[in-house]
C-alpha cells in the first residue's frame, strides 16, 4: 500500500527528501503551500501522514510547527536528520556576476548569510519554498535571478547550479518529524539506535516551578536531548515547555518521571515515543 505524505513546499523541497529517507521512494507525495495546510491534509485524511521540519542546526527551531503539533491530534512516529546543502540555481549559462536577486525560503536564506554578505549586489527575496523559488526563476526566464535550493530542484526544473554549498557551515542539518494520527503506525526506513520520547508541559508561573519539573527527570538520571519554550496563548509571559528525553515512554524510569511530572505540572502531554538513530 502506497503511503501518502504531506509536506510543505514543492517537488524538490528538502522536506520531500526527508520523506523519502523516512518512508522510501514509493510514497505518494502531497506538496503543500504552508505548514498549516500540511497539518490540515492529515487531519482531513487527504494524506496518511506528514513530514515536518522542527529545527535546524544553524537557524534554530521552526516554531510554527511546535505550535501546530500541540494544536493537532498527531503524534510523532519517527525522525530523521537531513544534511542540508544549499545551491545557487539559475538558468543555464547565467554567471554569478549577472545575478541581482535570489529567491528562497526565509529559513534557507538565514542559513546562507555569509554567502549573501560576500555578494552584496545580490538582493535576498524570501518566498514560500526553496524549490518553488527555483521554479519561479526558471519560468520567468530572467538572467539576473536565481534561487537557493537543493540539487534535486535544479534537476526537476531544468536549472543550472551556479555555486554549490553556499550554506554558512557544512554542519547544516535539519531535523524532520514523521507525524501521523495516534492510531496509525507507520514503519520508517531509518535504522533505529535508541528510543526518544517527546512531550510538552505547563507549570504554574511562580518561582521554582520549572526547576521542580525538570527535577522529575534528573531524579532518574534521564538524558534530556532538547528543551524548547513557547508562549501560551492568552497568558502573556507564560510558557509551555517541550522536552525530548532519551528513552521509551514505557521504560520504568521514564514512566516514573512522567508520573512525578503529572503531580508538578498543570498539563502534561506525550507527543510521541519513537525509535531514532540519532
Amino acid at each position: 500500500m502506497t503511503i501518502s505524505v504531506a509536506y510543505q513546499g514543492e517537488r524538490g523541497a528538502f522536506s520531500e527528501a526527508a520523506a523519502v529517507r523516512l518512508l522510501g521512494r514509493e510514497i505518494e507525495p502531497l506538496p503543500c503551500a504552508s505548514f498549516d495546510e500540511m497539518f490540515a491534509a492529515v487531519d482531513s485524511e487527504a494524506a496518511d501522514c506528514c513530514v515536518a521540519p522542527i529545527e535546524n542546526s544553524l537557524a534554530g527551531s521552526i516554531h510554527r510547527n511546535y505550535d501546530l503539533l500541540l494544536a493537532s491530534r498527531l503524534t510523532i512516529g519517527g525522525e530523521t536528520h537531513l544534511r542540508i546543502v544549499h545551491n545557487l540555481i539559475a538558468r543555464r549559462d547565467v554567471p554569478l556576476t549577472a545575478i541581482r536577486r535570489v529567491y528562497s525560503h526565509p529559513v534557507a536564506l538565514a542559513q546562507c548569510t555569509r554567502f549573501l554578505r560576500a555578494n552584496p549586489s545580490i538582493e535576498a527575496v524570501p518566498v514560500h519554498d526553496t524549490a518553488g523559488g527555483v521554479r519561479q526563476v526558471i519560468e520567468r526566464g530572467r538572467d539576473d535571478e536565481a534561487g537557493i535550493a537543493s540539487a534535486e530542484a535544479a534537476g526537476i526544473y531544468g536549472g543550472h547550479i551556479v555555486a554549490s554549498a553556499v550554506e554558512d557551515h557544512t554542519a547544516n542539518f535539519t531535523r524532520f518529524l514523521l507525524l501521523a494520527p495516534r492510531e496509525r503506525e507507520i514503519e520508517t526506513h531509518e535504522t533505529p539506535r535508541r528510543w526518544k520520547t517527546s512531550m510538552v508541559f505547563r507549570v504554574a508561573n511562580k518561582p521554582g516551578s520549572l526547576h521542580r519539573a525538570l527535577g522529575a527527570f534528573a531524579m532518574f538520571d534521564l538524558d534530556l536531548a532538547k528543551i524548547e519554550s513557547r508562549p501560551i496563548e492568552g497568558r502573556p509571559w507564560e510558557y509551555a515547555f517541550y522536552v525530548d528525553v532519551i528513552g521509551r515512554e514505557s521504560d520504568p524510569d521514564v514512566t516514573r518521571a512522567l508520573d512525578n511530572l503529572q503531580h508538578i505540572a498543570e498539563m502534561v502531554r506525550v507527543l510521541g515515543s519513537y525509535r531514532t538513530k540519532w
